[in-house]
């Protein structure tokens, strides 16, 4: 009996070395779901594949950093700077990135369903195959960003800069383009039933309606 109650203690500090070593830093910050890292200098830091869930880094400098394949559901990373970032198949849903710089990103066929992208600045980032279903862009800057094949089913994108934009063979069903600018857009084969484009600029255009 001895004997297994020391096997089980041994197991049990195992367990704790083991959980110990899965939470890692990067600087300051612990890297694990619900972590608080705001108003953070995280500029170049390596997140690849971690999980961010539910997490705080609203206000870092997150520049050039490296998100691919993270899971960051349900994060705030409002006003955050993610200028450069790879954020490549990373997982957005329900994100809060409100008036955060995503200028020249690379976000290709990362999932940003339902995520809150108001008065974000997204200007040449890379959005290609990128889930964004129910998404907020209201007054989004996307200007000349790639969302080529891009999944906006319901999307709102009321009075943003879309100027410039490819959204070649996207999925733009029930999306809100009131008041938009889609000077110079490129929308050639997307799917645009029920989209309601009121007030939206169009100069230029190809594909709108």
């Amino acid at each position: 009996m001895r004997h297994q109650c020391k096997v089980a203690a041994l197991l049990i500090g195992l367990c704790v070395v083991a959980t110990a070593q899965d939470i890692r830093r990067v600087g300051e910050c612990s890297v694990r779901p619900g972590t608080l890292c705001a108003d953070m200098n995280l500029n170049g830091a390596n997140f690849h594949g971690a999980d961010l869930s539910n997490s705080q880094l609203s206000g870092s400098n997150l520049v050039s950093a490296n998100f691919q394949d993270a899971e960051l559901d349900g994060a705030n990373l409002t006003r955050a700077d993610l200028r450069g970032a790879n954020l490549r198949e990373a997982s957005l849903n329900d994100a809060d990135l409100r008036a955060a710089s995503l200028v020249g990103a690379n976000l290709s066929e990362a999932e940003l369903n339902g995520a809150n992208l108001q008065n974000v600045i997204m200007g040449a980032a890379n959005l290609q195959g990128a889930g964004m279903r129910g998404a907020d862009l209201f007054l989004a800057d996307l200007a000349f960003a790639k969302l080529q094949e891009a999944r906006l089913q319901r999307a709102n994108l009321r009075a943003a800069n879309l100027t410039g934009v490819s959204l070649a063979n996207a999925d733009l069903r029930g999306a809100n383009f009131t008041n938009a600018n889609l000077t110079d857009a490129d929308l050639r084969g997307a799917k645009l039933e029920a989209a309601i484009f009121a007030g939206a600029k169009t100069a230029g255009c190809r594909g709108c309606p």
